[in-house]
């Protein structure tokens, strides 16, 4: 694939320069042609040819990463300290020194 690649840039490329050398041609002309005739095309199809590699590579580093959860789901470890304040099932308030938890006013 990428033969016909550089031998289509190859082409391109000889075609922007007989654009640039010649008596009505203007270089921006070649620089033109060389993008609209190479390089866009070019990436294009390079692009869509390589979606199926890029989809194969995607599902199995997917593959590696479900593996890897899993074998650290498996493996017992101690427990990870919380970041959470309070994670018991008391009012937040209750500890306070007088034993009554705040209460919210209603919206008028």
């Amino acid at each position: 694939m990428y033969l016909v690649v550089i031998g289509w840039l190859y082409v391109v490329l000889m075609m922007s320069v007989a654009e640039a050398s010649n008596t009505t041609g203007t270089v921006l002309g070649a620089i033109v042609t060389f993008f609209l005739y190479g390089l866009m095309p070019v990436t294009l199809v390079v692009y869509l040819m390589r979606t199926p590699q890029r989809r194969k590579a995607r599902k199995a580093q997917e593959a590696e990463e479900d593996r890897a959860r899993l074998a650290e789901k498996s493996e017992p470890s101690a427990p990870a300290p919380s970041d959470e304040p309070d994670a018991g099932g008391h009012a937040a308030g209750a500890a306070k020194a007088d034993g009554i938890a705040p209460v919210r006013e209603e919206p008028r």
